[in-house]
């Protein structure tokens, strides 16, 4: 049994301080949130219009969400449209929480049809 009192490892610490800086600004997490509230993409401008934020701005924060994988990023046409990275909501309270001490809650498996 690993020793709880032990600070995870050094990997494991970079990693998570990479998704914390990501989300390290109040604009990123309006955009997450609205993104996982709304459950649908949204391009730029109707993100934009969400926020009330100026366009460049967005963008830029966008790409840090994207490069981090909060955000998924799909191409129609000329738009790009980003929608929450559901793998991403369902594990970032797990890293919260093993960062906090606390033991990683159990996965509850799917239920088969």
């Amino acid at each position: 049994m690993k020793d709880r009192a032990q600070p995870i490892d050094r990997a494991t610490a970079a990693e998570y301080a990479s998704w914390f800086k990501a989300l390290a600004d109040p604009t990123r997490i309006q955009m997450v949130s609205l993104l996982a509230r709304r459950r649908t993409p949204m391009n730029v401008g109707q993100i934009v219009a969400a926020v009330d934020v100026g366009q460049s701005t967005v963008s830029a924060h966008l790409k840090v969400l994207a490069d981090m994988r909060f955000l998924l990023a799909d191409r129609q046409g000329t738009a790009t449209y980003y929608r929450i990275n559901e793998a991403c909501v369902d594990c970032f309270p797990t890293a919260a929480d093993i960062v906090m001490g606390k033991p990683a809650p159990v996965p509850i498996p799917a239920e088969s049809a």
